[in-house]
């Protein structure tokens, strides 16, 4: 079961994967990237991760690339890391020119790496207890529907929930609107139904929370895609985070106060369980 790296066509080794120095994602954070998992050897929702993929670069004026092209690259380094539980990094950069912050001349081909290493899971007393999350002010760019690297932002305040000894930190507007994670969408129950902040560019649109979303349609669970502040986090009755790793995750306290009972809540519990069996339905297709 190796672990791989594809860059511009070829498959090797991470380590033999070299990008050139100027290339536009080093020196820019001028590139994009989505996370694919699998599951007991079939890929989880790539077709929607191909979407958010072309969405990300058409907003960034990329040139197109081919979706079968893309897909089947994807599939070819699947096939040939034989990971069951596998993660891949994907990423596209506009390309390697001399330093410039114009756009390099039309033609520049683009940058396309990827590498495959297995999942690293959450820790299973994280799904039994639930995990605990701090709030920090929102200092990222005014586009975090795009995904692209330029993720110091993330960096700084993930480090800074992991430094006051909790999983993750939730970004919270200056005005005091409730956004998301640092690398995960954010549901809070209230009353027996969902709030999480609507599509908009102050958050990414999570493949995951897309998801939970259509479970919560088949499940007859209301879900309100609105605005709300810290007072509606602190009283909610349940949290929790959505991500393609972190798949449904409880929070049992916010910035040390517990949330609801400060237990796994009844409907997060519900809406994992059916998350787990649209995995399993994956898995046990032909």
């Amino acid at each position: 079961m190796p672990e791989l790296a594809y860059l511009n066509g070829k498959i090797m080794p991470i380590a033999e994967a070299m990008v050139p120095a100027e290339d536009r994602g080093y020196n820019f954070g001028d590139a994009v990237y989505e996370y694919v998992a699998s599951y007991n050897g079939k890929l989880f929702c790539l077709e929607p991760h191909l979407d958010r993929l072309e969405r990300s670069m058409g907003e960034l004026a990329f040139v197109p690339l081919p979706r079968d092209m893309v897909r089947d690259a994807i599939l070819d380094l699947f096939a040939k890391a034989l990971i069951p539980r596998a993660g891949i990094y994907l990423q596209i950069s506009r390309g390697v020119a001399p330093r410039d912050h114009a756009y390099p001349p039309a033609g520049t081909p683009l940058q396309f790496f990827m590498t495959i290493r297995p999942v690293r899971e959450k820790p299973p007393e994280l799904r039994e207890k639930g995990a605990s999350a701090i709030t920090v002010t929102d200092l990222r760019w005014g586009r975090c529907d795009i995904k692209t690297v330029q993720l110091l932002p993330n960096c700084m305040a993930k480090q800074q929930a992991l430094e006051a000894g909790v999983f993750d930190a939730i970004f919270v507007s200056a005005e005091g609107v409730v956004r998301e994670g640092t690398s995960s969408n954010l549901f809070i129950a209230k009353n027996g139904h969902l709030i999480t902040h609507p599509l908009t560019p102050q958050i990414l649109p999570g493949i995951t929370r897309q998801v939970v979303m259509d479970i919560c349609r088949d499940e007859g669970i209301t879900v309100e895609e609105r605005y709300y502040d810290r007072s509606e986090l602190a009283s909610a009755d349940e949290a929790f985070l959505t991500g393609t790793v972190t798949e449904v995750l409880a929070l049992a306290r916010i910035d040390g106060r517990p949330v609801g009972s400060g237990a796994v809540g009844p409907l997060g519990k519900r809406i994992y369980r059916c998350l787990l069996d649209r995995i399993k339905d994956l898995s046990s297709a032909p």
